[in-house]
Formats: structure tokens, sequence, C-alpha cells
């Protein structure tokens, strides 16, 4: 059955109050099934099951994705009901950010790092967006991928600062059968550069064989990573090894948990992906 739909916040708010317990997943549409597994949590966890659709002009850059990113509304409808959602919030631009619109949110700390340089403005956007939309959603169990690992992280920070009452879940990254990470963003990739993103799963798994044998080193575990990467990409943003929780590089010895953490363009694309090592209840 398809969700009901609400474009404003009085609508959604008007449904998420008259509910018992509410899980919300938030998402710029182009539903895969990592949002899918998201939305089946969601609907398991939440006596109302919830999934925002609104692509966040925030969060991009001048020159990224924008205007060309996938907005296959009608069918993510039919997804997200069959994965269990009661209700989906769609809003406009205008919506979100009315004409007078001035407030941010920045967490620079975690921002400043791994995708922060590339991406400037990005996190300010995703912590403004995600905060207007737990605002609108209310107290609620919000549901996001580990594959973004910095916006979970950011995310989580954003909510403790700001007393918002949410509890953050982060779940394991879901992937295709030869190991690319679900992303909208594969739909870009031709099938030739679709078989050359798989470079960014080998070398976290190059990573993780060699962090499993012993190595501890953290410039071993980098090239680790590097290296089949460096063989397919177009270009590398980054393939750094760092604390999972500050997101700091790390330059030497690493301790008993690493983020290994990778984002390089194929093609016109630029993925993303990353692994927590050892790998138990984290990033995968």
């Amino acid at each position: 059955m398809r969700p009901e739909v609400v474009a404003t916040i009085a609508a959604l708010r008007a449904r998420t109050r008259a509910a018992g317990s509410v899980a919300f997943v938030p998402t710029m549409g182009a539903l895969h099934e990592g949002h899918l597994t998201l939305a089946r949590e969601a609907a398991r966890r939440g006596e109302l099951a919830v999934m925002s659709i609104f692509v966040n002009p925030l969060q991009f850059g001048p020159n990224e994705d924008f205007s060309r990113y996938p907005r296959p509304l009608e069918a993510d409808l039919d997804k997200a009901g069959e994965a269990g959602t009661h209700l989906v919030f769609a809003p406009t631009p205008d919506e979100m950010y009315p004409p007078g619109d001035q407030t941010r949110v920045a967490v620079p700390a975690l921002a400043r790092g791994l995708c922060g340089p590339h991406r400037p403005g990005h996190f300010d956007g995703v912590a403004t967006v995600v905060c207007k939309l737990l605002n609108a959603v209310g107290p609620c169990v919000a549901i996001f991928g580990r594959k973004d690992y910095q916006q979970l992280k950011v995310i989580e920070r954003m909510v403790r600062d700001l007393a918002i009452p949410a509890e953050i879940v982060g779940m394991p990254i879901v992937r295709e059968p030869d190991g690319l990470a679900m992303s909208s963003r594969n739909a870009y990739l031709s099938p030739p550069e679709r078989e050359r993103a798989l470079s960014l799963s080998r070398g976290l798994a190059s990573a993780r064989a060699i962090f499993a044998a012993g190595e501890r080193d953290a410039a071993a575990l980098r090239a680790a990573a590097h290296s089949p990467v460096a063989a397919a990409a177009d270009s590398i943003d980054y393939v750094t090894v760092a604390d999972p929780e500050s997101l700091e590089e790390l330059a030497s010895a690493v301790g008993d948990r690493a983020l290994v953490a990778i984002a390089a363009r194929i093609g016109r694309t630029r993925l993303i992906d990353n692994v927590v090592l050892p790998g138990l209840g984290a990033a995968t």
C-alpha cells in the first residue's frame, strides 16, 4: 500500500503528534535497497514509520549534481510503501527554507576533515536540514546508514549538543553482491565505470585483511586501501585512516578501532565508502 504523502510541516506534525512511537528515515529519494533496509527497520521500531524525500539544495556545492540528482517520486512512493512506510514528507524547497530563511547549523570539528575540505558547506547543509526535519517530526527514532559515516557522526553530535529529542541509529552499509556500496549516484555509472567503482570496496577489504592479520600501522593500512583505488579511479579526494569518533586522521599506530574511509571519482561520479575496523558493531 502506498504511504500517505504530506508536503507541509504543519501536516507532518499533526500526524506525528497523534502517533504513539515514531521512527523516521530522512532521504533524498532515488530509493535503493540501502534506503529500504532503513525503512523496514523504521517499520519495525515505530508505530508510525515516516520517511522524508527532499533533495536538499543546501548540501550541494555550485559545481555539484543538484540539478541532475534523480527525483523519481512516484517510483519512490511505491518502494517506500512496500517497505512498510506509513507517511512520506515530501516538502518543496520553499517549505523547508521560506523567504527570509537565515539560520544554519554547523558542527565544525567533525566537518573539518574527510569530505569537508572537498565539499565546502556540505555538512552545514546536512546539519541544518536534519535539524529542521527532526524538529518537524518531533520525538522519534531516526535511522541513518553508515555509508555516509561522517554525516552520521555530525548528526549524532548535533543531536547531543542541541538536546534534540531523537535517538539516532546507524545501520550497516548495504552492498551489492559484488561489494559495491549502494548509492543513488551509482545510477550515473556506465558499465565500465561501475566495474572500476569496485576498487573502493576492494581497497577497504585489503585494509581489513591486513588489520585482521595484526597490522596496526596507519600508513600500511592506508597504503593497502589506496592501491586498488589509485589503479582504477579518475581522481582521489582522500584515502584516510582516522579515529572513528573524532574523525581525526591517525598518523602512526592505530588502537583497537580505526575508520578507513575513501572518496574518489569514477568518471564524473564521486563515490564514498568506509569500514570501521575490526567491524564489530560498526560500518561494514
